[in-house]
This record gives structure tokens, sequence and C-alpha cells, in this order.
């Protein structure tokens, strides 16, 4: 009766060589191909660097003029625009700024990458159901999978530092993009583009003078939520050099230092309130703007 107690498994020994054959496997790979891969985001590497030099360099009323200049262009409220130069003022006067600056500079970068890689994904899925049934199950397991497992092959393959640390939070953050993409032109009304076939459009024009403009409120959406993700993996992403807010969180919890980790944690919360208030009222914006389109 063992076998109704105890589940049937795979035996001890084979399961611990398929274990080591795996990770020499891994291993015989990243000797083989490590140089290789770590050269190719060599641009990314010096993307990243000139971003983080810009907003740690640049005098601190410059960048706050310039991310108050977004903020009312994206959003024209004066309600939002005061909130975020309070919260920004708030963090400089508790001396978190570079701090700040170092993590608004990884999520700019993230959100880039993010879109640059999602987009373009979102497109193809939303043009090929075969595509979405190969990819979505992808999507499901990168958003289902603890944040921590994405570190394990990006150090062992790149080392520790802020390229494996982007690497690892573009990973987590990349689902909402791709997904949103697809949503959002998928619901593209259906005599919107029975109209631009009849007008002689060519796919590459409807996809980005009709399909896209009418999805963008979709797509803003899912771009809020990959900024929110790359907020959340910040923190996880310090445990492999990445520099900002993290590093004090965690360094508050390794040495119990409540202010500290407090402090920074609301310095995190803060900047994420900001991005999420800033992209949504965008994203409304824009659905006001398609709604008065089809109206």
């Amino acid at each position: 009766m063992d076998w109704f107690y105890n589940f049937p498994h795979m035996n001890d020994e084979t399961l611990r060589n398929l274990r080591r054959a795996i990770d020499e496997g891994f291993s015989n790979f990243t000797r083989t191909y490590g140089d290789g891969i770590e050269a190719m985001f060599s641009p990314l590497q010096q993307f990243l660097i000139w971003s983080e030099r810009l907003m740690t360099q640049t005098p601190w009323p410059i960048i706050l003029a310039w991310i108050l200049a977004v903020a009312w262009l994206a959003t024209r409220s004066l309600r939002i625009g005061a909130s975020t130069a309070i919260t920004l003022l708030l963090i400089g006067y508790f001396d978190m700024w570079e701090a700040t600056m170092q993590t608004v500079s990884m999520i700019f970068v993230c959100t880039i990458m993010s879109i640059v890689i999602g987009l373009p994904i979102g497109i193809l899925m939303s043009r090929s159901d075969r595509f979405q049934r190969i990819v979505s199950p992808i999507l499901d397991v990168m958003q289902t999978m603890p944040s921590f497992v994405y570190l394990i092959p990006v150090v062992m393959l790149l080392g520790i530092g802020r390229v494996p640390g982007l690497i690892a939070v573009v990973i987590y953050a990349l689902p909402p993009i791709i997904r949103l993409t697809d949503l959002g032109i998928r619901l593209v009304d259906r005599d919107v583009l029975e109209a631009a076939d009849a007008f002689g459009t060519s796919p590459a024009q409807k996809l980005f003078k009709v399909q896209l403009p009418l999805a963008l409120p979709t797509i803003m959406a899912g771009v809020n939520q990959t900024i929110m993700m790359a907020l959340a993996m910040v923190v996880i992403a310090s445990m492999i050099g990445v520099q900002g807010l993290g590093q004090p969180v965690l360094r508050a919890i390794a040495n119990q230092y409540f202010t500290l980790g407090v402090f920074n944690g609301l310095a995190i919360v803060g900047i994420a309130i900001i991005f999420d208030r800033v992209s949504q009222a965008y994203g409304k914006r824009l659905q006001k703007y398609r709604e008065i389109v089809h109206g």
C-alpha cells in the first residue's frame, strides 16, 4: 500500500543524473557562448549607462522640469502635475534623489526595450491565430514563473551587474505589452477595417494608419502594466547589482534598518504612482480621441 500514500516518482539516482546532465549542459553552453552573448549586449549596456548618467548628472531642477513637462503633455492635468512635483520634491528632501533617478533610468530603458520587443510580437499574434497559440503558453509561463527564477540563467550567462538585471526585468515585464497589443488590434471594429479595404489600403497602411492608432489606448494599458511589473522587479534585481532604490531596501532587510527600508519603499511607491497616473491619464485621453473619431 506504499504506492497509495507515496506518489510514484523517478528513481533518485536517475533524477540526480538528469539534473547533473542539465546543469553540465548549461555550464558548457555558458563557457562556450557566454563571451559572445555578453558582447552582443554591449550596446544595451552603453544605452543604460548613458541613460543613468543623464538622469543622475543633470541638475535636479532641469530633471524636475522635464518630468513635469512630460506629465503635463500626457495628462493635461494640474492635479497630477502638482502631485508629481510634491512627490519628487519629498524624495529629494529625504536624500533619495540619486537612487530614484537610477531607478527611473532603469525603468525607462526597460520600457523602451519591452516596447521594441513586445510590440512586433503582439502584432504578429494579432495577424496569426497559429502564432498566438504558440506564444500564449510561453507568456503564461513567463507570468506565473517566480521572479527570483529569472535571475538564475541570466546570472550564469552574464554574471552580476546592470545588464543581467535589466534583462531579467525586461523578461519579467514583457508579457503585458505583448498580450494587450494583440488584444487591442483584434478589438478594432471590423467595419473600420472593411472601409479601409474599400479604399484600397495595403496591409502595411491598414496596420500603421488604422489598426495601431485605434488600438493605442489598449496598447498604452499594456505599457502601464509593463512599467508596474518592472518597478515590482527592481528590488529583486538589486540582488544582482542593479543600482537604485532597490539596494537600500535590500540592505535594510539584511540589517533590519526599519526607516531606511520604509523610506525607500515609499519612494518606489511614489514613482509607481506617478508612472501609473500619467500613463493611465494618457490612455484615457487616447480613448476619448478614439470615441470622437468613431462618433
